[in-house]
C-alpha cells in the first residue's frame, strides 16, 4: 500500500464533511445541501481542481476536474454527498451529525454511504496532486440526490456529456465481502413494476345466492399468477428470457468461493431458498437470473369472522427483476399483454398498470478497466476480488454507463456490518488509506492504457 495519506488534518476534514446533515429526502435541509455543495466544491478547488456547482431542481450537483493532459485517459469518480435520514435516533449510540471513532470505526450518518467512500478516493487525489501532475485527467461528480433516486441526474448527465466525457468510471458505493476481503460489484438487477387491477361483478354478491355461476376476481387473478411461475421455478411468460445474458463462467467461479450458500441464506431469512429456477445456485438466482415477483395482492373481507360474498374486484402489485440483455419498457409490454389475455380466459376483465422500470447494469469482467481493477485490488489485499453483483441498483450508475456509454469499476470499501441506512452507521477509518491508495495505483495503471 502507498504511504498513509490519512492524518490529523484528513480526519477533520472527514468530520466537517459528516457534520453536513444533508438529507435529501427532507425539504427542510435544503439549505445544508447548498451548504455541503458548497463546502466540497471550496475544498476541492483549494486542492487544485476546477470546480463547478451546477444547479438543478433539486439538490446542487457538483463537477470538478484537474487541468486537462492531452493524450492521457480520462477517468470520472461518482459519488454522492446525501445521506438517508438518521431516525431512528434513539437507536444511535452516538448523535448521527456529530462523528465518533470507537474501536477503528467512524460512526456518523453517511460515514460509510457515502461520504466515506468516495472521500477515500479524493484524499488519493488530493495526495497526486499536492506532489505533482496527475497520471490521468480527472473528473469529480458529486451527487445530492442519489438516496431518493437521482432524479435530475439523467437531465444533468445529457446536458453536459462532452463535458464528462471520459474512458472510465469509478465508484465506490457498495461493500466488501467481509474486512480484509475485497469485492468488485459487476451488475445490478433492473426492475419493472406493476398494479393489476381485476373486475367481477358491479357490486360484492352473495356467494350462496350467486355463487357457483359468477365469476370469481379473487379465484382468477389466483389462478392467473400461479400460472405464471413455471414448476421448475421459471418465469412462464413467452419470451420473458429472451437477450438474457449468461453468467460469465469467471464470475459462477468466484461466485462459488463466496459464503453465501444455502445454509446462509435459511439463517438469514428465516426460510429455506426455495423460490425461482432450481437448477441455478442461491447466488445465481438472486444476482443474476430475472424474477416474477408478487409484492402484495388484495380482495375480498378481511375482518373478524366470517362474510360470505364473492369479491367485485381483486389487484396485485407485481416486480420483475431484470438482467443484462433485458429492457424494462418490452419486458413491461409482454407482462402486459400476457396477464391481461390470461384473465380473459378466467371470465373477468383486467387491466395491467406498469408503474415504474429501470435498466439493469453490468460491466464484463473481461473488460480491460476491470481488468486493471483486478489486479490493483489483489496488489492492495493479496487476494482477488470477488466478482459479486446486486439485486437492488444505484440508479445513477446504470445513466452514467448507458449515456456516456463508458464502462464503471464499482469497489467496494463499506463492510456489510457498516450500517449503511440504519442507526449507527460506521466506516473503517483504515478504509481511508485503502481507498486512497487503489485510487493512486489504479489510475498509475491506467495512464499507460
Amino acid at each position: 500500500m502507498t504511504k498513509k495519506v490519512a492524518g490529523g488534518d484528513e480526519i477533520a476534514l472527514f468530520y466537517e464533511y459528516l457534520r453536513f446533515s444533508s438529507i435529501s429526502a427532507d425539504p427542510a435541509q435544503a439549505s445544508v445541501m447548498q451548504s455541503c455543495a458548497e463546502w466540497m466544491s471550496l475544498l476541492l478547488q483549494k486542492w487544485g481542481m476546477q470546480v463547478e456547482i451546477h444547479t438543478t431542481k433539486g439538490a446542487p450537483i457538483i463537477f470538478a476536474r484537474s487541468e486537462h493532459q492531452q493524450g492521457k485517459p480520462t477517468l470520472l469518480l461518482y459519488g454522492h454527498y446525501d445521506v438517508q435520514p438518521a431516525e431512528p435516533l434513539n437507536l444511535w449510540l452516538s448523535p448521527p451529525f456529530e462523528p465518533e471513532i470507537r474501536e477503528g470505526m467512524i460512526y456518523a450518518r453517511g460515514a460509510t454511504d457515502n461520504k466515506g467512500q468516495t472521500f477515500s478516493h479524493l484524499l488519493g487525489l488530493r495526495e497526486l496532486l499536492v506532489h505533482g501532475t496527475l497520471p490521468v485527467n480527472v473528473l469529480v461528480l458529486l451527487d445530492g440526490e442519489e438516496e431518493i433516486g437521482s432524479p435530475n441526474m439523467k437531465e444533468y448527465l445529457e446536458e453536459h456529456q462532452e463535458a464528462l466525457s471520459c474512458d472510465a468510471i469509478l465508484i465506490s458505493d457498495t461493500s466488501m465481502i467481509a474486512p480484509g476481503k475485497p469485492a468488485l460489484t459487476l451488475g445490478f438487477r433492473g426492475i419493472a413494476c406493476f398494479d393489476v387491477i381485476v373486475q367481477g361483478p358491479r357490486a360484492d354478491l352473495h356467494s350462496g345466492i350467486f355463487g357457483g355461476a359468477a365469476s370469481n376476481p379473487a379465484l382468477a387473478l389466483s389462478k392467473v399468477l400461479s400460472r405464471m411461475i413455471t414448476e421448475d421455478g421459471g418465469v412462464a411468460i413467452p419470451r420473458f428470457y429472451e437477450g438474457c445474458l449468461p453468467v460469465p463462467a469467471q464470475e459462477l467461479e468466484s461466485w462459488q468461493r463466496l459464503p453465501w450458500d444455502e445454509a446462509w441464506f435459511e439463517k438469514a431469512t428465516g426460510i429455506a431458498p426455495r423460490g425461482g429456477e432450481r437448477n441455478c445456485s442461491v447466488l445465481e438466482r438472486v444476482w443474476g437470473r430475472p424474477t416474477a415477483e408478487i409484492n402484495g395482492i388484495t380482495s375480498g373481507y378481511q375482518g373478524n369472522g366470517s362474510k360470505t360474498i364473492i369479491p367485485s374486484s381483486a389487484s396485485a402489485k407485481l416486480s420483475c427483476r431484470l438482467v443484462p440483455g433485458q429492457d424494462s419498457e418490452a419486458i413491461a409490454a409482454l407482462v402486459k399483454d400476457w396477464i391481461e389475455k390470461e384473465l380473459e380466459k378466467e371470465g373477468v376483465t383486467g387491466m395491467v398498470i406498469y408503474d415504474h422500470g429501470g435498466e439493469p447494469f453490468y460491466t464484463s469482467p473481461d473488460n480491460a478497466f476491470i481488468q486493471v481493477a483486478i489486479a490493483v485490488t489483489e496488489n492492495l489485499f493479496g487476494m482477488p476480488p470477488a466478482l459479486t453483483r446486486e439485486g437492488l441498483s444505484i440508479p445513477a450508475a446504470v445513466m452514467l454507463q448507458k449515456i456516456l456509454q463508458v464502462p464503471v469499476i464499482m469497489l467496494g470499501l463499506g463492510l456489510p456490518d457498516c450500517q449503511a441506512h440504519a442507526p449507527n452507521e460506521s466506516y473503517p477509518l483504515a478504509h481511508l488509506d485503502l481507498g486512497a491508495a487503489f485510487f493512486q495505483k489504479f489510475t498509475a495503471e491506467i495512464a499507460t492504457m
